[in-house]
Formats: structure tokens, C-alpha cells, sequence
């Protein structure tokens, strides 16, 4: 055993080297593809082994024979002629026109020793045989018809030659030619066993190069992400990779026929199936998106099915891809999971219209700002100058006061709407802050109320309150309290036509303080309804202008809400009146307002609005 493994490495070396310099007479062409490189050794390496032996034994041959006769001469002359046509294989790599040159250098050989030694009944007519064998290496059609024809015709051309009378008598003793025959056989049988070796060979190379590919595309199949289906034109499954396990949660086997096809959303089956339908008809690739359902995984059972979108790109099956008793129409398609990516459209399109809304707000805000800024500077800047030039109007004492209470009144009116700005700018930007402190909320609440009491009283409206004397202390900011107040109360009787009412309530839930601010007025429509608390909306439009106000009103009184953890929920009517409810903790912690503008990814998005709107019964 010790000898044996190094005369096996000697010889593995040896077959390796040997390889090495066929490998390096392969024209360049040739080499980049194992099967092409795989023919093109097996036409090389025996023609040129055999006739480098054929060119070493000429000397022994020499020796031994002496003088050699002329179809000696021819003979090796043959065995040498096929070194030029590798010679030529290996310059050119023209792998068809080598065979047919050594398909006419074989033929022509046979043809010049059978008319030498006998014509049709020689030794050497049995080579014939070989000849369109040898061109079966060649893999092509026409160099196999080639060969059988060149062979056919040199065996028609020694009978017509021996039937005309004009071959020579044979020089050779009957021993000699017994010997030459014997030689002719043996020979053509020994050539013949080298082709069979290189045919079967070629066939192992071949199978083994398949196997390879077949290894290559199943760990294609095996380990990619997207899935890979064949299907007939009217959707049924042919074959389907494991990737779709992953991608839709259930097995294989369900998904051939018409499975797939079953868990498309029904929505989407016209085009899953008219994809598929183009692409078989039409000779071209489709593209189509649609949902597919997921079956959810045991451990999530109770949580039913989902559904992830799929984008299946798909193309006709060329008919080479086809075995003759599968009919035509036949779709390759490859799918893959983009339900991120349809997330993110749908962020990004939910972003897109809440930029519209924002520049919509935006030239809301500039045109009432226009009406609500320009309205009071006129008046301070028009009562001033009438002030200024008094003695020229001859302006009285008591006109003058009144003029002075315009003006103190329009700059009032100025300052709220530049403090309502500045104020939502702060809790938009995250920059305004609560102080807590305890107090107790009747107060506050019946506080505000007797401020607008008056204002109501001019309005002919029924300011009521209904307030429980033994409500609890609250943890809040009382400034920020009296606002949320303040705001709730004056919007109620600026949109409360006369003899209407406004109803203020405060009771306790649980651990929060709920406030309810009801009134008859004009009411809201349910469009609007949804934006309520948006910065500078402003609900309607029959009533819009009747009203002075920048629409920050609602905004301020949710973003105050929000920054003691409480929220806000409108309940509205048109011509029916409007209640606005607020609940805040009895202990308030200081929290960020929530964005106005910040859109909801698609999975989680439901009716649920920026903030919580209800319509009355």
C-alpha cells in the first residue's frame, strides 16, 4: 500500500500535464465553455497522440521492414496527415470544417490504399465504415451527412474503377496480402474503439456538465428570496420554487393548479389572470401587482390571514423550452414580496396630500391673516389720524374717548391673533410649556364663563353652566386651562345664531376631568368635521366670512389638551349645534402635542382621524 499511493499521484500528475498542453493548444474560443473546450480535446488529443506514435515508431518500422514499399508509404503518410488537421483545429476553431477535412483526408487514405491493394475487395475498404463514425463526434447533422456521402462515393468509385478493368494486379504475395487484411481489420477496429471511447467520453462530460447546471439552477431555485412559477395561460400552476413557503406561509403542494390562483385577492384576479393571458398570447413580458393572501403562522393562528403584495413579472415559455407533448401559451413568472415598498407609497402618497392640506392651510392663513391683520391696523392708523388732526375736524372730548376705545380695542383684537399665532408656532415646534400646579377646576370654569357672560348677553344667547360643586383638584397648568376655556366658550357663541344656548359642563370619569361645551349653532359638516383642529381651518364656507377668526382656535385648545395627556373629540350637525368634549387627566403630565401633519403607514391606517370626531346620532 505504501507504493501504491505515490505511483497513483505520479500518474494523476502526469494525466494532469498532459491535460495542461491540450488545454493550451484549444483556440481561445474554445475555452470559456467546458463542453465546447470538452470536444474540442477529444478531436485534438488523438489524432496528434497517435501520429507523434505513428512518427515514433517510423525508425523501428525502418529497421526492422528496410526499404518500405508504396502503400507503406502511404499508410504513414495517413497517420501522420492528422497532427495538420488538429493543427488546424487549434489555429482556427472551426470545429465542423476540422472534421470534414479529416473526413476527406481519412477517405481519400482508404481510397488510394484500396485502389493500391485490390480495390473494392482490399483490406482497407472495411475503413469506410469508420468514416462517417468519426464525423459522429462532430455533433452536427450536416458533417455526419457529409462524411456517409464522401464515404458512399469513394465506395461507388472503386466499383466502377474495378468493374472497368483498370486496377492494377496485386503486387503482394497471398501471405502478405492475408497479413494486410488481417492488419485493415484489426485496425479499423482498434480506430473504431478509440471513437467509441471518445463518444462515451463526450457523453460523460456532457451529463456531468448537466449536472452541474441542474446543481447550479436548483440552488438558484432553492436559495433565492423571489419565487420563480410556470403556468398556463389560464393560470394553473406547473411548477413553483420553495421560496413561495416562505413568501405565502403554506405548502407547495397547495399551491400547484388553480392554489395559487385561490389566495389572489379577488380584486386583483382580472389581472393577475389577464397578465398571464397577454403574455401567452402576446409573445411579450408583462408586469402586474396584486395581493396575495399569507396564511399567518401556527403560533399566530388566531390572528387569521394577511395579505402582502406581490409584483409578478412574467414572459412566454420559447418553444425549445418546451417537450412535444406540452402545448404552446405556456408563462415563466417571477414574483416578489414589495409590500414595503407599497407601504411607502402609501406613506409617501398620505405625505404628499397632507403637503397639499399644508399649502392649502397655508393660503387659507394668508388670506385670513389679510382680513384679520389688516381690519384692526386700519382702524388704529385711521381713528389715530382723526385724533391727530382734532383740532382741524374739531373733534369733541367724548368723540375723541370713543375713538381712543376703538383703537384700544382693535389693538386688543391684534395682539390675541398675533398670540394665537406665536402660541401654535411654539406647541408646533414642541417649545411651549405647562406649568403644573394643583387648583381646583370649578373655579376656573365658572370664572371664564362669567368673562363671557356678557358677550353672550349681547349675542341674545343662554350662556348655562353645570358645574358639580365637589369636583376634585386637578394637577395642571391653570393658565392653559383657562384658555382651553376661553376658546371653547367664545367659538360657541360666535357660531350660536340668537336665542340659541350654550351649555358648559364638567363631571369626572374615572381619573380624568371630562368638559363639554355644547351649543345650537350652525353646526359642521362632516367633511370639515375630520379637519377640525388643524391649524388656521376653517369649517365651511356658507359661514366663513361671517366670522372674524384665523382658525386657531380648535387648533390651541387640542395641542393644550394634548400637553396635559388629554385629547379632544367633536361631535356636529349642520343646523343642529356642535359639542366639543375634552378629557384630561385629574393628574397631568407634560407631553409633546401631537403633529397634525404626520401620516399613518398603511398597515396601521384606519378611519381613525388626527383627532377623535364623532357625529351626533
Amino acid at each position: 500500500m505504501g507504493t501504491t499511493t505515490p505511483k497513483r499521484e505520479n500518474n494523476v500528475t502526469v494525466l494532469n500535464k498532459i491535460r495542461d498542453h491540450l488545454d493550451a493548444l484549444l483556440h481561445p474560443s474554445a475555452r470559456y465553455d467546458a463542453m465546447t473546450s470538452a470536444r474540442h480535446r477529444a478531436f485534438i488529443a488523438p489524432r496528434l497522440l497517435g501520429s507523434l506514435a505513428a512518427l515514433a515508431s517510423l525508425p523501428v518500422y525502418l529497421a526492422v521492414r528496410g526499404a518500405p514499399a508504396e502503400i507503406e508509404v502511404a499508410v504513414y503518410a495517413w497517420l501522420i496527415a492528422p497532427i495538420l488537421v488538429a493543427y488546424f483545429l487549434s489555429r482556427t476553431g472551426r470545429y465542423e470544417s476540422a472534421h470534414v477535412l479529416s473526413s476527406v483526408a481519412l477517405a481519400t487514405m482508404i481510397m488510394a490504399v484500396s485502389i493500391a491493394t485490390g480495390g473494392i475487395s482490399s483490406f482497407a475498404a472495411v475503413w469506410f465504415v469508420v468514416v462517417p463514425l468519426e464525423a459522429a463526434l462532430s455533433a452536427s447533422r450536416r458533417v455526419v451527412g457529409f462524411s456517409v456521402g464522401l464515404a458512399l462515393a469513394c465506395v461507388a468509385g472503386l466499383v466502377l474503377i474495378e468493374v472497368s478493368g483498370v486496377l492494377p494486379l496485386s503486387r503482394m504475395p497471398s501471405h502478405a496480402g492475408m497479413a494486410l487484411e488481417a492488419a485493415g481489420i484489426a485496425s479499423a477496429t482498434l480506430f473504431a474503439a478509440v471513437l467509441a471511447f471518445g463518444a462515451e467520453s463526450l457523453a460523460r462530460t456532457s451529463s456531468k456538465l448537466l449536472m452541474v447546471e441542474e446543481e447550479r439552477f436548483r440552488l438558484l431555485a432553492l436559495n433565492m428570496s423571489d419565487v420563480i412559477s410556470r403556468h398556463r395561460r389560464n393560470g394553473a400552476v406547473q411548477f413553483i420554487s420553495p421560496a413561495a413557503e416562505t413568501m405565502l406561509g403554506g405548502s407547495l403542494a397547495s399551491l400547484y393548479g388553480h392554489g395559487l390562483f385561490d389566495r389572489v385577492h379577488v380584486a386583483d384576479r382580472p389581472a393577475y389572470l389577464k397578465a398571464l393571458s397577454d403574455a401567452a398570447r402576446g409573445g411579450e413580458a408583462r408586469s402586474v401587482e396584486f395581493r396575495l393572501r399569507r396564511e399567518a403562522p401556527r403560533a399566530d393562528a388566531a390572528a387569521g390571514a394577511n395579505w402582502i403584495w406581490v409584483e409578478m413579472r412574467c414572459r412566454p415559455m420559447e418553444r425549445s423550452q418546451l417537450s412535444s407533448d406540452e402545448g404552446e401559451g405556456e408563462v415563466v413568472a417571477v414574483l416578489r414580496d414589495v409590500t414595503e415598498r407599497k407601504v411607502q407609497e402609501e406613506a409617501l402618497q398620505a405625505a404628499r396630500v397632507e403637503a397639499e392640506r399644508a399649502d392649502a392651510a397655508k393660503s387659507r392663513f394668508l388670506a385670513t391673516m389679510s382680513h384679520e391683520l389688516r381690519t384692526p391696523l386700519n382702524a388704529i392708523i385711521g381713528f389715530s389720524e382723526m385724533i391727530v388732526r382734532e383740532d382741524e375736524l374739531m373733534i369733541t372730548a367724548e368723540r375723541r374717548k370713543e375713538y381712543a376705545g376703538l383703537i384700544n380695542e382693535s389693538g386688543q383684537h391684534l395682539l390675541s391673533v398675533v398670540n394665537g399665532i406665536l402660541d401654535i408656532s411654539k406647541m408646533e415646534a414642541g417649545n411651549f410649556e405647562i406649568a403644573l400646579h394643583p387648583f381646583m377646576p370649578r373655579e376656573a370654569i365658572v370664572g371664564c364663563c362669567n368673562l363671557m357672560a356678557l358677550k353672550a348677553r349681547e349675542n341674545g344667547l343662554d350662556l348655562r353652566t353645570r358645574v358639580p360643586d365637589d369636583l376634585p383638584e386637578v394637577v395642571g397648568d391653570v393658565r392653559a386651562f383657562k384658555q382651553i376655556m376661553l376658546n371653547l366658550v367664545s367659538n360657541a357663541i360666535k357660531f350660536t345664531e340668537r336665542s340659541g344656548s350654550v351649555t358648559v359642563s364638567s363631571w369626572v370619569e374615572g381619573a380624568r376631568l371630562v368638559l363639554s361645551v355644547a351649543d345650537t349653532g350652525v353646526g359642521i359638516g362632516g367633511e370639515d368635521l375630520k379637519r377640525i383642529g388643524a391649524p388656521f381651518f376653517q369649517a365651511g364656507t356658507t359661514y366663513q366670512r361671517r366670522h372674524e377668526g384665523t382658525g386657531l382656535g380648535l387648533s390651541i385648545v387640542k395641542s393644550l389638551a394634548e400637553l396635559h395627556g388629554g385629547n379632544m373629540t367633536v361631535a356636529s350637525r349642520l343646523g343642529e349645534g356642535t359639542t366639543v368634549t375634552i378629557m384630561l387627566p385629574l393628574v397631568a403630565t407634560a407631553n409633546k402635542p401631537k403633529s397634525n401633519v404626520t401620516p399613518l403607514a398603511p398597515a396601521q391606517r384606519s378611519d381613525r382621524q388626527d383627532i377623535q370626531v364623532k357625529k351626533s346620532a
